[in-house]
């Protein structure tokens, strides 16, 4: 398919790499920065344009991706002649882009981006559509480039969205935190990292809530009581502590009463 590119991210950025690796033809990168427009653009053998009313007619499909609060105002400026166009957020309605063209819909990465990555991540796409063609079409060509396509109207769309919060923004969160802890502390990070590996594989296998390890699964008060002592001089780690320690034994102790009832 001919792809024009909105957007100049990192996730324009990833998806027009693979939109190539995939024999699609992009033929146009548009961006708000021209140097960055024409970086993009090299890479991809597009041309590039800062201007959303001199955008190409000529393509099949529109791919916006900017940030979720851009979208709405781009989609106002754009006209499109009813060509398909999509957008990649995961918290913004699909019904924006209706301003630009009736035929619209999602093509959303569930994948954490960065346009520095040596290797392209795998990329499962949650896709919708304003009608059934639109959505057959936007199913067709995300197929091309991913082995994991699924449909997702707006509101499983934004519940995803959530979940994927939690697993990858949060937990990133946790490392910087726990990165800053080992510097404070003269320890080095780079031991955790086989750790962190093996727990992130391990989901491929089974249930995260079957492999929980630590004190807190065990009710180890003895050795939380050790790591809070420890935690006094970093009060922001001690309150996360506390509360990832509750959490988990109140989802273990309530198993345990189901097992106890159905045993």
């Amino acid at each position: 398919m001919r792809v024009v590119i909105i957007g100049t991210g990192n996730v324009a950025t990833i998806l027009g790499k693979r939109f190539l690796a995939a024999d699609h033809e992009i033929v146009q990168v548009c961006g708000r920065n021209q140097l960055y427009a024409d970086d993009l653009a090299d890479t991809l053998s597009a041309s590039s344009t800062t201007d959303l009313k001199s955008i190409d007619q000529s393509a099949d499909i529109y791919v916006m991706a900017v940030s979720d609060t851009a979208v709405a105002a781009v989609a106002a400026e754009l006209q499109l002649n009813n060509k398909l166009i999509v957008h990649t957020a995961g918290a913004v309605s699909k019904d924006v882009l209706s301003v630009c063209s009736k035929n619209y819909g999602i093509l959303y990465p569930l994948q954490s981006l960065r346009s520095e990555l040596n290797e392209l991540p795998e990329l499962p796409f949650l896709v919708d559509g304003n009608t059934d063609d639109d959505l057959a079409l936007i199913t067709e060509f995300a197929n091309t480039v991913s082995h994991q396509v699924q449909q997702a109207g707006d509101e499983q769309r934004l519940k995803l969205h959530v979940a994927a919060v939690m697993v990858s923004n949060f937990t990133n969160h946790l490392y910087a935190l726990a990165k800053a802890y080992c510097q404070q502390e003269k320890l080095d990070f780079t031991m955790l990292l086989p750790l962190i590996t093996s727990v992130a594989e391990r989901l491929h296998d089974y249930e995260p809530a079957a492999v929980q390890t630590g004190p807190a699964v065990r009710n180890d008060e003895a050795t939380i009581q050790k790591h809070l002592a420890l935690l006094h001089d970093h009060p922001s780690l001690k309150v996360l502590y506390m509360m990832f320690t509750e959490s988990i034994k109140k989802m273990y102790a309530r198993e345990a009463r189901v097992d106890k009832l159905t045993g």
